[in-house]
């Protein structure tokens, strides 16, 4: 089944896309995408979105001016995000420089771009891109892909792996070798569940409005002439004269009917009388349905309801706050996810400017934590360890390596290696 869908998936991949983009067009999916981009791109207590830090401050300078000077990583961070939770991948085309390293990115649309991993024999793990600039081709070399399909052309552009920096939401190896979009658990029911908004406001509106049921006695009129005079009833009452501006002639087919369109019942005998009745419009009750397919679209979506403005009767903090910190994982994965194409492109970026083997690796990239809530919890775990320490130790019950091992989980190897550090 995984290989079937594998081989689907990059068939479907562009009809996939295209239920994305109408997607985005409804407010809560386009609301939750917005929130996720938003809280992965936060700024810290300093004002930066990206921290950066290395032992080696030439590094640092190299890395700070190339995220923050050259990708301009403060506007286009949201972009990006937004982009790969959004169809699952994103592409950035790396403009590369000898000697000066990147100098450029430029976003390449989804729908153009394949992935083809283990294209040459010699090198079973070797990766490239190729761009279709008049259409998705279709496919890619992965391990469930079909061989016969990807045939050189002529209109494609191939591009290696380092020129490339390919986001994607690795959440499901059926999906390889793309990644799966944040909304595609979301995209059945967001089909259900604009059905049944549509049903509910056709119903709505062709149903509901109230209606006048006009009994009109005819007395003594011969069966016959029944119909003429209800007719010429109807006329004088319902109709309205219009008068066309530029001839000036007299219309009578203008008609105010429609939706407001009455009920005449001729009526006979003494003792009837004309009168008039009104017929209640009909009070449609299944807005449950709609109310249940949205919740099921929050929960497909993972994102806190109250963020969206849908839970008012919230009644403390601490609901909201256990919500938070829930998201706050799901942020932090996607944020993980970004961070190791962050790291792909510095080191590119390194290794052009010459700097190998220890030094391509002497730095550590990092996004804001998106909860202020879930890093008070650690301070409060990691404050509360140290209490629970240092009481042990001032009552003497137990040795130190009891706590390194049992409170901080720490290896004999780490602990040592603490204990030299501390007492240096």
């Amino acid at each position: 089944y995984g290989q079937q869908l594998n081989v689907n998936y990059q068939y479907l991949r562009t009809q996939l896309y295209s239920d994305y983009n109408i997607m985005d067009n409804d407010a809560i999916i386009a609301s939750a995408l917005d929130i996720i981009a938003d809280e992965c791109s936060l700024k810290n207590e300093m004002g930066e979105v990206l921290q950066i830090r290395s032992s080696d401050e030439d590094i640092q300078k190299i890395l700070y001016n190339l995220f923050y000077d050259v990708l301009n990583i403060e506007f286009n961070l949201w972009s990006w995000t937004r982009q790969m939770c959004k169809y699952g991948d994103f592409f950035l085309k790396l403009e590369i420089a000898e000697k000066f390293g990147v100098y450029n990115v430029l976003p390449y649309t989804a729908y153009h771009m394949e992935r083809q991993e283990g294209w040459d024999k010699d090198n079973p793990m070797s990766v490239r891109f190729k761009y279709s600039p008049d259409g998705y081709v279709g496919g890619g070399y992965g391990q469930f892909s079909v061989p016969h399909q990807f045939s050189p052309d002529t209109t494609g552009i191939y591009f290696d792996n380092y020129e490339i920096a390919h986001f994607r939401l690795l959440t499901d190896v059926n999906y390889l070798p793309y990644g799966r979009a944040y909304i595609e658990p979301a995209r059945k029911l967001f089909k259900q569940y604009s059905l049944m908004e549509d049903a509910m406001l056709i119903h709505r509106i062709s149903r509901a409005p109230e209606k006048r049921i006009f009994y009109v006695n005819i007395g003594a009129i011969p069966p016959n002439e029944v119909e003429n005079f209800m007719q010429k009833t109807i006329s004088t009452m319902k109709r309205t004269p219009f008068i066309d501006q530029e001839t000036g002639q007299y219309n009578l087919k203008y008609n105010m009917q429609n939706l407001l369109e009455d009920f005449f019942i001729p009526v006979r005998g003494n003792d009837q009388v004309t009168k008039i009745e009104n017929l209640p419009g009909l009070q449609y009750a299944a807005i449950d349905d709609v109310t249940y397919l949205r919740d099921k679209l929050f929960a497909a979506l993972r994102g806190p309801k109250a963020f969206m403005g849908y839970e008012k009767d919230l009644t403390g903090k601490a609901t909201l706050a256990a919500e938070d910190i829930r998201f706050a994982r799901t942020i932090d994965r996607v944020q993980r996810i970004t961070l190791s194409e962050l790291y792909k492109i510095a080191l590119i970026h390194l290794y052009t400017q010459g700097y190998t083997s220890d030094q391509l690796t002497n730095f550590e990239l990092s996004l804001t934590t998106p909860s202020i809530i879930y890093d008070q919890e650690r301070i409060a775990l990691l404050k509360e360890k140290v209490e629970l320490a240092k009481s042990i130790q001032e009552s003497k019950l137990l040795p130190t390596d009891w706590i390194y091992d049992n409170i901080f989980h720490l290896s004999q190897d780490q602990y040592s290696e603490y204990r030299d550090l501390a007492l240096e």
